[in-house]
């Protein structure tokens, strides 16, 4: 094996990022190979198809896999026995009379190194569940790329949405200032009253240019999580179909058993447990010193000698007490790790079922006062159109019935962040099956070797 050189200049890397896109022909082949291929090109670019698309693309998961690879390499290498030493000594002996026989000496000798107690297979063991907990680290790298890729597109969705419902009720309030600019010439109301439906406009275009610059934002954001530049999103069509609505109710036992069995950190902080008990025997079995075995030759002036060495260490200063208490220590700090990081989990999955809870119950509040306000509005177009109304009080009605829109809009966005939450909890779809959430070891983050994938 020959070292080649690949270096890295700043100038080719942007080059290279700028000109990702998501037409391009090997993220269509990646995606349709997938076990549950994409349409291509895709109608509408969905939170799945983004997710694999930032599967094809985040240098966050290849650096992932490249630690992972480096975790298989140290596998192998623990698997490697010790090579032998060639030693050679030559020797002249200058009282040998001149012509008598050689005054040359010389010795070759050779070193065998035989590891007694087991300690390869405990370098061994210790080296694949490192390589575990590497693998383990990829999924987990690839949920946290399609945990940011849903909150961008969540955050895209809700400024989008917020944007369009401002736009509307900019547009009626718009409408009821004229509404009221006339009757002020007219003499009917007073200038107080167009003083505050002119501030009341004012706010809602203030908040509208808030949404806009939100949704503009939020674009670069999702962007980011793809790991594309923004003008690779241009001209898309994005769905926000996965938040339309979120799940009534949701298995809070299920969601928690789903998590302490399956969450990748936690399946990787108990395969470092194992290392760490790997190595812990290792040590103990390096109280057991190796042999070495030394076969030799010699020709000593023309005379042929073989030798047969053996040597071992003497354990009379230490017996590797201070390696046993270090490797000790870190299997007792590795078991704390992952008990506190099993209680952290707990709570996050408590937590955020207490949140999403809160949120839906939001949701049915706006959506029962939301129909109670349309089934108004409905009354007041019927008596303006009798004439018992005027315009001006149905435009007031449709800027407050505006606002509880947005306040319902609102409701299902913070439920779907809070959805969002629960699933980092989870590290995993909330939406799963209940054969996957009552089944152990089953993640709902499959990830490949080369790449990643979310079966849903």
């Amino acid at each position: 094996m020959h070292y080649q050189p690949r270096p890295i200049a700043p100038e080719p890397a942007l080059a290279a990022l700028e000109a990702r896109t998501l037409d391009n022909p090997d993220l269509a082949s990646f995606l349709k190979s997938r076990p549950q291929p994409i349409e291509w090109p895709p109608a509408a670019w969905d939170l799945r198809a983004l997710t694999l698309a930032a599967f094809y693309y985040h240098p966050d998961l290849d650096v992932a896999r490249s630690n992972w690879a480096a975790a298989r390499a140290g596998a192998v290498r623990a698997g490697e026995r010790p090579n032998p030493n060639l030693s050679f000594e030559p020797g002249y002996n200058s009282t040998t009379p001149a012509g008598l026989m050689t005054p040359w000496i010389l010795t070759v000798a050779l070193d065998f190194t035989v590891e007694t107690a087991g300690k390869r297979g405990h370098r061994i063991a210790a080296a694949h569940q490192l390589s575990e907990a590497a693998r383990l680290d990829v999924a987990t790298a690839a949920w946290l790329v399609r945990s940011r890729v849903r909150k961008a597109l969540l955050d895209l969705h809700g400024a989008t949405g917020t944007t369009a419902l401002l736009e509307r009720q900019v547009d009626v309030q718009q409408a009821n200032v004229g509404l009221l600019e006339r009757q002020l010439d007219a003499g009917v109301i007073s200038p107080f009253e167009l003083t505050l439906a002119r501030l009341a406009l004012a706010r809602m275009r203030l908040d509208l240019d808030d949404a806009r610059r939100r949704k503009a934002e939020s674009r670069v954001q999702l962007a980011g999580a793809v790991g594309v530049t923004a003008h690779a999103l241009g001209g898309l069509d994005l769905s926000f179909a996965a938040f339309e609505q979120p799940p009534a109710d949701l298995p809070g036992p299920a969601l928690r058993r789903q998590a302490l069995l399956n969450r990748p950190d936690l399946l990787g902080a108990l395969a470092t447990y194992e290392a760490t008990q790997a190595e812990l025997q290792l040590e103990i079995a390096r109280q057991y010193p190796d042999l070495h075995l030394g076969p030799g030759y010699q020709m000593d002036q023309a005379d042929n000698k073989w030798t047969l060495g053996l040597s071992v260490a003497l354990p009379v200063f230490n017996r590797n007490r201070g390696a046993i208490a270090e490797a000790d220590a870190r299997r007792t700090q590795a078991a704390a790790g992952f008990t506190a990081l099993q209680n952290r989990v707990i709570e996050q999955v408590d937590v955020s079922l207490a949140g999403y809870e809160a949120a839906h119950a939001k949701i049915t509040t706006a959506e029962a006062m939301l129909a109670d306000l349309r089934k108004q509005e409905r009354a007041s177009e019927a008596r303006w159109r009798a004439g018992e109304v005027s315009k001006l009080d149905l435009g007031i009605l449709q800027v407050e019935l505006n606002s509880l829109e947005r306040a319902r809009f609102e409701a299902l966005v913070q439920a779907q962040e809070a959805l969002g939450r629960l699933e980092d909890a989870m590290q995993s779809p909330a939406d799963l099956p209940a054969w996957v959430l009552t089944s152990p070891r089953t993640t709902g983050l499959a990830v490949g070797r080369d790449q990643g994938d979310v079966d849903r």
